[in-house]
């Protein structure tokens, strides 16, 4: 199944340099790892916010929670998900 998931990060202002700069760079390597496994197949940054819009890819909507909270900022997100469905335009054949 495909997934739209729309993210903003709500890490907190006042969060120290030393720990925002490891959230980030864990974030950067769990992305790569769900990349590299075929879950994070997109990923767009949003122009003006923190915030992201990937197109995931997961068995069921149980796996892709499973990946989203596998993710270091998971605890400060606003997430929203919408199953994808084929159009049939996109068919083919």
């Amino acid at each position: 199944m495909e997934f739209l998931v729309r993210t903003e990060n709500r890490l907190p202002n006042d969060t120290p340099a030393d720990i925002r700069d490891r959230l980030r760079k864990g974030e950067r390597e769990r992305a790569t790892e769900l990349r590299e496994a075929g879950v994070l197949r997109r990923l767009w940054r949003v122009p003006g916010r923190n915030a992201t819009i990937g197109l995931y890819e997961a068995e069921d909507p149980a796996a892709l929670h499973d990946a989203l909270v596998s993710l270091p900022m998971w605890t400060w997100m606003d997430v929203t998900v919408e199953a994808l469905a084929t159009h049939p335009q996109e068919k083919k054949g």
